[in-house]
């Protein structure tokens, strides 16, 4: 048996009985609360089922919404020696016809020999069986009559998660991922967390189809028997004050969130009354998948601190489904620590020296690399550089995927000294790692590295610009210099001289912010900018929206 596996039976033994510990789902509507021991009984009935059907090894896919049958389903998976996939779940705006023909590409690139369909996507069985893809309702499973005794052997290199990537579903590539692998990054993490299975209570809203939702606020718990409250992101989007009201009602002492929803958070805390919240028992709140922005994270924490929420709970981190899920930490206890630039240094010279008395530029620190991991940035020539210089950041370590399947088979993911190259320009200060963007996304103008999330966050300064909800594009120069637009959404869109002026002032913001005016600012209605299915901007896709100019 893999020491993963191992650790979520033990975990699962250890948490039966009144005071065992457990994961709570259902809520806000209907809380329903299960020891480990419960779930662990739900996964050995799922596993007796796949074991009567699929060979060890097999690919099984899973698409349901509720947490409470994806835990049983997971687990069942890796219990009879399953690779698990979770498969995208369409949003409120995705065409549930070409959702459906992106998730055919998947089951077919994944090899999947079965799909365990939960609510509310059982109307993709029709397309399923005209497919000839077999699939199975998970809701029965969980009540299967039969249990699996003892888990299916299986070795540290066996993959146990195929991570899909968020990139488009029409070129789809999924992260495989070890049972070593996660083995590795978990206990990395609960190290450096200072996790305490008997302590700790997570409460997340992250989809589990994404690395962070799934491997940090479910495996994880999962695999040291430590209370967890999980709710859906559509829960969170309806409401998002949900999520501090769960903190509260259970003592949350740690969560984990994308940037946004930090900022989305804060606002609506800042208009909450006296008293509403409890927020005193949250010490450890990551923040990560996407840029981090020190200002929306002291609103939220200056919010918060009417409810008792710790200035310093906020953890800073890098990661990627690439080393599983994270690669750094920043310290415990210190909140966000931020690393000031010289401007012109960084944009001309590529490098991070401490600001002067010029134009300056504000980057998180993100932690030194968790036990097990190495990181190094290197220049165009793969050369390693030392401090301040920035560079490609390459990760190498046991939390790092061997490689990915794609549509054309496999790929692997390592160079030959076992480095994976992860397409992230940053750079390195006192042990800690700094990102500044994506080197395909780096605008280059007039010999200087101008990075999007600088353009991004100068636009959504603007009144009237939805937070978090610009990109800036480079645009194909051809034979001109290079040339970048702004593409934003506000519900100015289409409203004549209101959306004039809001071009005006988001290029005018802009041209403050980083000294070069855009080619183009173009206005959308709310929900139109191209995401990944976890949120992140596509910002090749959103190029495509500019008009040519």
């Amino acid at each position: 048996m893999s020491r993963f596996v191992d650790g979520i039976v033990a975990a699962a033994r250890e948490n039966a009985g009144p005071g065992a510990r457990g994961l709570v789902t259902g809520e806000p509507d209907r809380p329903r609360r299960r020891t480990w021991n419960q779930v662990h009984d739900e996964a050995t009935r799922v596993a007796a089922a796949l074991s009567a059907e699929l060979a060890p090894g097999s690919a099984v896919a899973v698409l349901a919404a509720d947490p409470g049958l994806i835990a049983p389903a997971v687990q069942g998976g890796w219990l009879a020696g399953c690779s698990v996939t979770m498969l995208h779940q369409p949003t409120p705006r995705t065409d549930l016809a070409e959702w459906a023909q992106d998730t055919l590409r998947v089951l077919a690139m994944i090899d999947a020999r079965l799909v365990l369909l939960g609510p509310p996507f059982e109307q993709l069985a029709g397309v399923l069986d005209e497919n000839g893809v077999e699939h199975r309702d998970l809701t029965q499973w969980a009540a299967y009559d039969r249990r699996l005794d003892e888990p299916v052997p299986v070795g540290e290199d066996a993959t146990a998660l195929l991570q899909l990537t968020s990139g488009s579903a029409a070129e789809p590539k999924a992260v495989r991922i070890t049972h070593g692998n996660l083995d590795a990054n978990a206990a990395a993490m609960v190290a450096t967390a200072r996790l305490d299975a008997e302590r700790d209570v997570a409460v997340s809203w992250l989809p589990l189809f994404h690395d962070m939702g799934m491997v940090g606020c479910l495996t994880v718990p999962m695999s040291i028997g430590m209370e967890a409250v999980k709710v859906t992101p559509a829960d969170f989007l309806a409401r998002p004050l949900l999520w501090p009201e769960l903190i509260s009602r259970y003592g949350g002492t740690v969560t984990a969130a994308p940037n946004f929803a930090y900022a989305v958070t804060g606002r609506r805390m800042a208009r909450a009354e006296d008293g509403e919240f409890d927020l005193s028992s949250l010490r450890f709140a990551l923040n990560g998948a996407e840029p981090v922005d020190p200002e929306a994270v002291r609103a939220f924490t200056g919010a918060g601190a009417r409810f008792g929420l710790s200035g310093t709970c906020m953890v800073c981190a890098y990661g990627m489904a690439e080393s599983t899920l994270a690669v750094s930490f920043a310290p415990l206890d210190r909140g966000v620590e931020v690393d000031e630039v010289d401007v012109d240094a960084l944009e001309r010279e590529r490098r991070a020296e401490p600001a002067g008395t010029g134009r300056s530029r504000s980057f998180a620190l993100l932690g030194e690399p968790l036990p097990g991991l190495e990181v190094k940035a290197v220049d165009d020539a793969g050369e390693a550089l030392g401090e301040r210089a920035v560079g490609e950041l390459r990760i190498r370590g046991a939390a790092v995927t061997p490689g990915y399947l794609t549509a054309n088979g496999p790929l692997p993911a390592q160079d030959a000294a076992g480095w994976l190259h992860t397409g992230d320009e940053g750079y390195l200060v006192g042990g800690q790692v700094v990102i500044c963007g994506r080197r395909k996304d780096v605008i280059i103008m007039g010999g200087r590295n101008i990075f999007p999330v600088d353009v991004e966050r100068a636009a959504c300064e603007v009144d009237g610009v939805r937070a978090g909800n610009a990109a800036a594009v480079r645009l194909d120069a051809g034979d001109r210099r290079e040339r970048f637009a702004v593409v934003l959404e506000s519900k100015s869109a289409g409203t004549g001289e209101a959306e004039k002026d809001l071009r005006k002032a988001v290029a005018a913001r802009v041209v403050d912010a980083v000294g070069v005016r855009p080619a183009a600012v173009v206005v959308l209605a709310p929900g139109s900018l191209p995401k990944t299915p976890s949120g992140k901007l596509r910002r090749a896709a959103t190029a495509e929206l500019v008009p040519a100019c």
